[in-house]
């Protein structure tokens, strides 16, 4: 069935949804978490995965990925660890064919020419080759989950582009999409007046640009 929801926040981008979040007072722009190449879109409801350090018995990365949907976004906390990946190519391949729509990680991913060759959206705080397992084991899944300095909910929507991920709290979702849209449309306003000649200063004052992000008192 089509998430009405997730098909309306994929034709916006992550900085009026940022401002829109602000406006609103929520929480929800990913700080450091960064797409592997230009151009890579994703959105979805998010499935959650924590890991953590690895104990005196070793335990395992996990086999999550056979309890996933299609159109769900995997949300990997690895506590911002760089030393070590929870993702490589045989997950990638098997999100793709499962039809996943994306995987945000706070930590590291690799065998990441695998997710450019299928151009499948990867969203991390960055790369590196050596693999976690016996470094780090899986703790939990379905759980709040931390994605950079955000919280993630099991179900919460995540949205992906060129500049970085935002999450929506699934409480708020509707409230988020109607000041994005808002806003979106103040400023496509005021671009339109400033290419037809009015000073971008005066369009900007003429509109509210200053104050768009802010909330209401």
């Amino acid at each position: 069935m089509t998430d009405a929801i997730v098909q309306a926040f994929r034709s916006l981008e992550t900085a009026s949804v940022s401002d829109a979040l602000d406006r609103l007072r929520l929480p929800g722009s990913a700080l450091g978490i960064a797409p592997l190449w230009p151009g890579q879109r994703m959105a979805g409801r998010a499935f959650t995965v924590r890991y953590v350090p690895a104990g005196a018995t070793k335990g395992t990365v996990g086999d999550y990925i056979d309890d996933m949907t299609s159109g769900q976004v995997a949300v990997l906390d690895n506590a911002g660890r760089l030393y070590c990946t929870v993702w490589g190519d045989i997950l990638t391949a098997l999100a793709h064919a499962k039809g996943i729509a994306g995987t945000a990680i706070f930590g590291a991913c690799r065998d990441t020419a695998k997710a450019r060759e299928l151009g499948y959206p990867i969203y991390s705080s960055g790369r590196f080759m050596r693999t976690g397992k016996d470094r780090v084991e899986l703790a939990e899944v379905g759980a709040p989950v931390s994605l950079g300095d955000v919280q993630v909910r099991p179900g919460d929507l995540v949205l992906g582009d060129d500049d970085g991920v935002v999450v929506v709290p699934r409480a708020h979702e509707e409230r988020v999409l109607e000041a994005a849209r808002a806003i979106v449309a103040t400023e496509d306003r005021i671009l339109d007046e400033a290419l037809s000649g009015t000073p971008l200063g005066e369009a900007r004052r003429r509109h509210g640009y200053h104050v768009l992000q802010r909330g209401e008192d």
